[in-house]
C-alpha cells in the first residue's frame, strides 16, 4: 500500500479527493514506565506510521474505513453516545471528542486510513493513528491548538476511550518527532530537547517476540497504581515530591515498611530508570556508546526483575544479545511481549540476528521479526 493507493481507494469510496496526512510510530532508547512517573523519556520517531486521507464532509456524521481491518467501515456522529463499539474507530472517535470537549467546534469527515507500523509490537501504533487524526482536524479546521494539546488529546482519547491511563511520551514522539534526532522529555514539565542521534558503526534494530501476553492492559494500570502509592507515602515526609521521579532511593527506603514489597519494587526501578535516561543523555553528547549499552541493559534488569514486564522471550532475546556482544539490549515498550531494540556494532549485526533467529525458533518455534529503525519526521501533511 502507497499513498497513491490510498487516495484511490478514498476516491472510490466516496467519489472526491481527500488529503493525506501521516504521523509515525516511535521507539524509546531509554526511559521506559516513566512517563506517568513525571520522569525523562527519550523516544524518536520512526519511518513507519499510519497514513489517512480526509475530507470534511459538511454533515455532523464520521464516515471512516480502516483499510488494514479488511475495508471495515463505520459511520458514527459526534457525540457521546454516539461512541462506536468496535476497537479502532473508538481511537478517532476519541480524538473528535476530546477536540470538542476543549471548545473547539468539530465538523464531520470522510477517511481512509491504514499503517505499516507493526502492531503488538511496542511501537505505538495507537499513538500514531490518533496523532494522524488530531494533526490533520486541527489543520482542516484551522483551530489552532499547539502541539502539546494535540499530544494531550491523543492521551485523553487513551484514558477515556480505550482504557489505557497511557503517559505522554507516545503522542509527543509521534508528534514532536525529528528526523536524526531523539528528544529528552521532562514528563512532568513538558519541557524538551533535540539530540542528534547518529551512531556511526552502529544499527539500532527491533527483534519482535511475536507475542502479546494478555492482561496487559489491566497489568499496566496495576504497576502505575504501585507507583501512585509509594509516591504518595514519600509526600507525606517529603511534600515535594509531587512525582515518583522526584523522589531519591533514600526516601523510598523511609517507606519502606509502610508499602507492600510489590510497591517497593516497582518504585526503587523508576527511581533508577530516571538516572539511566541521564546517563545516556550525557553519554551520548561524548559518542560514548558503550555506556548507552550498558544502561539499555540494566533497563532491561529493571524492567525484568523489579517491574516485572518483561516475559520468558523477551529475557531470551536480552540474553542472545548479551551472548552476540550487541552493545546494548533491552525490553521496549509497555513489556509482556513485544520487542527488544539493540544498539548493535555494524560488523557484529549479521551474526547476532542469524544467531537470534537461529536459537528464538528452535526455543519457541518461530522467529523473531527483525525491523530495522530510521529516526524520522513527526505529524505532517503529505
Amino acid at each position: 500500500m502507497n499513498t497513491d493507493e490510498l487516495k484511490s481507494i478514498f476516491l472510490q469510496r466516496f467519489g472526491n479527493e481527500g488529503v493525506v496526512y501521516t504521523s509515525p510510530g516511535r521507539v524509546n532508547l531509554i526511559g521506559e514506565h516513566t512517563d506517568y512517573n513525571g520522569g525523562y523519556v527519550f523516544p524518536g520517531a520512526i519511518d513507519k506510521g499510519i497514513y489517512a486521507c480526509i475530507r470534511l464532509n459538511g454533515t455532523d456524521k464520521v464516515r471512516a474505513c480502516s483499510i488494514d481491518k479488511e475495508n471495515d467501515y463505520r459511520e458514527f456522529g459526534l457525540n457521546e453516545e454516539d461512541c462506536p463499539n468496535i476497537h479502532w474507530a473508538k481511537y478517532i472517535f476519541g480524538v473528535c471528542r476530546e477536540i470538542q470537549k476543549r471548545g473547539y467546534k468539530l465538523q464531520g469527515f470522510d477517511t481512509v486510513f491504514y499503517g505499516n507500523v507493526p502492531i503488538g509490537a511496542g511501537m505505538s501504533s495507537s499513538a500514531a493513528l490518533e496523532s494522524t487524526y488530531a494533526f490533520a482536524l486541527n489543520e482542516l479546521l484551522n483551530l489552532g491548538i499547539d502541539k502539546f494539546e494535540l499530544a494531550r488529546i491523543g492521551q485523553a482519547t487513551e484514558h477515556n476511550y480505550v482504557g489505557v491511563k497511557c503517559g505522554i511520551m507516545d503522542q509527543f514522539a509521534s508528534l514532536f518527532g525529528k528526523e536524526g534526532h531523539l528528544m529528552r522529555l521532562n514528563c512532568a514539565t513538558m519541557e524538551f530537547e533535540y539530540f542528534p542521534f547518529n551512531p556511526k558503526g552502529y544499527k539500532v534494530v527491533l527483534l519482535d517476540t511475536v507475542v502479546k501476553h494478555e492482561l496487559a492492559s489491566s497489568a499496566y494500570n496495576r504497576r502505575r497504581e504501585s507507583c501512585e502509592n509509594a509516591c504518595a507515602h514519600i509526600a507525606k515526609k517529603h511534600p515535594e515530591v509531587k512525582y515518583l521521579s522526584d523522589a531519591t532511593m533514600t526516601m523510598l527506603d523511609e517507606v519502606k515498611n509502610e508499602i507492600s514489597a510489590e510497591d517497593y519494587m516497582r518504585a526503587e526501578y523508576v527511581i533508577g530508570e530516571k538516572q539511566r535516561v541521564l546517563d545516556v543523555c550525557d553519554a551520548l553528547e561524548k559518542g560514548d556508546y558503550e555506556t548507552v549499552g550498558d544502561r539499555m541493559y540494566g533497563t532491561h534488569y529493571g524492567m525484568s526483575k523489579l517491574y516485572e514486564v518483561s516475559c520468558e522471550e523477551l529475557d531470551y532475546l536480552n540474553d542472545i544479545a548479551k551472548q552476540c556482544g550487541v552493545t546494548g539490549s533491552r525490553v521496549m515498550g509497555g513489556g509482556f511481549g513485544g520487542c527488544t531494540i539493540n544498539l548493535v556494532k555494524e560488523e557484529l549485526y549479521d551474526k547476532f540476528i542469524a544467531t537470534a533467529k537461529e536459537k528464538f525458533a528452535a526455543k519457541f518455534g518461530h522467529e523473531p521479526k527483525v525491523y530495522d529503525v530510521v529516526i524520522s519526521n513527526g505529524a505532517r501533511r503529505l
